[in-house]
């Protein structure tokens, strides 16, 4: 990060179990995604980071804005939405077509069923009428908004 003061050696770098706590962790992430002439649009959503698969999901309406953009242009960015503990994965969306989403629909339930009020089952078809997309990670960024850390922690992971 030039011109921020972050030291050239790995002293006090971020484990890459700090990103990992928060991807878990949140309940809203931003994601961004880009028109195929480079025209940003960031929405929430709710989504599940999948720490065996190393790889962020979510799903949307099949013809939301993020969706046709990340069809068109599968660079995304996504983001818990802490603003001084943060974390930004920059990576590929790959739209699920077809297969097996018990792994994602079970994290999903676990996660945001008691807060939809809705049985597994309900929420499985929910997710199945609509579209997903895995992001895997290309890299990320990990910062600490305040003032004793920013320059120290800042961390940078690749994939």
């Amino acid at each position: 990060m030039p011109g921020y003061g972050v030291p050239d050696d790995a002293d006090g770098v971020l484990p890459w179990s700090w990103a990992e706590e928060r991807l878990l962790g949140s309940r809203n992430y931003w994601v961004t995604t880009a028109t195929p002439t480079g025209r940003p649009h960031t929405m929430p959503v709710w989504g599940v980071w999948l720490p065996d698969a190393e790889r962020f999901w979510f799903s949307c309406a099949v013809e939301a804005r993020k969706a046709r953009n990340a069809r068109a242009n599968p660079w995304v960015v996504v983001a818990p939405t802490d603003t001084v503990e943060v974390v930004s994965l920059e990576g590929r969306a790959n739209e699920i077509t077809g297969g097996d989403l018990t792994d994602r629909v079970d994290a999903y339930f676990a996660k945001y069923g008691t807060e939809m009020g809705m049985d597994r089952d309900a929420v499985a078809d929910f997710i199945a009428a609509n579209t997903s997309f895995d992001v895997v990670p290309h890299r990320a960024f990990g910062v600490i908004e305040r003032a004793d850390e920013f320059a120290q922690r800042a961390t940078r992971w690749r994939w």
